[in-house]
């Protein structure tokens, strides 16, 4: 979805000459076929990540795990899982192959349709996956799908989305996209805690996006985010942070055709990098990166 620092990991499950059945990359969850260690793998994900989010993710994820009754015990069932969702929002999980196109992703959300994968990591990745696996689209983002004010969000993502791919500048869109959804940050009663799915599924980005010294933590703005490189296979280098969920419904109503003609004349602004602009709520160190990267020549593969 990204533009990146270097040749991303291999996808575990997808082959790169991999040929979609349909052309809206939908497939059958299959849930009959889970392994009993996939459903043990999905147990103690959820018991550990319940465990440690207290106090340090968004309320209303918390809540959404409630309203939506999501089984500690095994992978849920997109059917019934669905099912219960469309009450409350009118959004619909369905099955697709790991990644898919980002046109076709947000095609999806357009029509209230969050793309789930189905395949769930392995023991020896469970506090961080480079790639979205079934634990993360479930448990990460479809808690908070349980509520209007991402719900709304996510749909008008996905309809900027399609405005902006004919426009060529779907990105711009991708952007605001991850560093809210996947990675964002939010002020509740005074305290810095994760509305994001990715860092809320992963016990690793959840103490370095909160407590690392290596990230720069920022205050949100809608083009300053909306330009910012960022690299989906790692720890960010930047994270945004919404005043209040309210700053969401502000986004429903932009007129995307008056931002995308003042991002196009703006820069790029690359990877943990600070403008005078910014209003900076901590600076970080960077080194964490800067180890990443260590001895490597570092371009944007376009």
């Amino acid at each position: 979805m990204a533009k990146s620092f270097k040749t991303p990991p291999p996808h575990p499950t997808q082959s790169a000459d991999y040929v979609p059945a349909r052309a809206d990359w939908l497939i059958d969850q299959n849930w009959e076929s889970y392994s009993s260690e996939d459903h043990q793998i999905w147990a103690k994900l959820y018991e550990d990540m319940l465990q440690k989010l207290p106090g340090r993710s968004s309320k209303l994820f918390q809540a959404g795990i409630e309203r939506l009754q999501l089984d500690a015990t095994q992978i849920p069932n997109f059917v019934n899982l669905s099912a219960r969702l469309k009450k409350f929002t009118g959004f619909e999980v369905v099955a697709v192959p790991g990644l898919i196109p980002d046109l076709v992703f947000f095609e999806h959300l357009a029509n209230r349709r969050f793309p789930a994968g189905c395949e769930i990591r392995q023991l020896n990745g469970l506090d961080f996956q480079e790639y979205p696996d079934v634990f993360h689209d479930i448990f990460g983002h479809v808690a908070l799908l349980a509520f209007d004010e991402i719900a709304d969000f996510m749909e008008a993502c996905g309809k900027a989305a399609v405005l902006a791919h004919k426009k060529g500048m779907l990105e711009y869109v991708a952007r605001l996209y991850w560093f809210i959804i996947e990675v964002g940050l939010i002020l509740e009663d005074g305290n810095i805690v994760s509305i994001g799915a990715a860092i809320n599924s992963s016990e690793k980005e959840l103490n370095f996006a909160l407590k690392g010294a290596s990230p720069n933590r920022i205050q949100f703005d809608l083009e300053r985010v909306m330009r910012t490189d960022f690299w989906i296979y790692d720890l960010q280098s930047s994270y945004f942070v919404l005043d209040d969920i309210k700053q969401l419904k502000e986004v429903l109503t932009v007129d995307w055709d008056s931002v995308m003609i003042k991002l196009e004349r703006a820069p790029i602004i690359e990877l943990g990098a600070v403008i005078d602009a910014d209003r900076v709520i901590s600076f970080g160190d960077g080194s964490y990166h800067a180890e990443y990267f260590a001895g490597e020549e570092i371009t944007l593969a376009l």
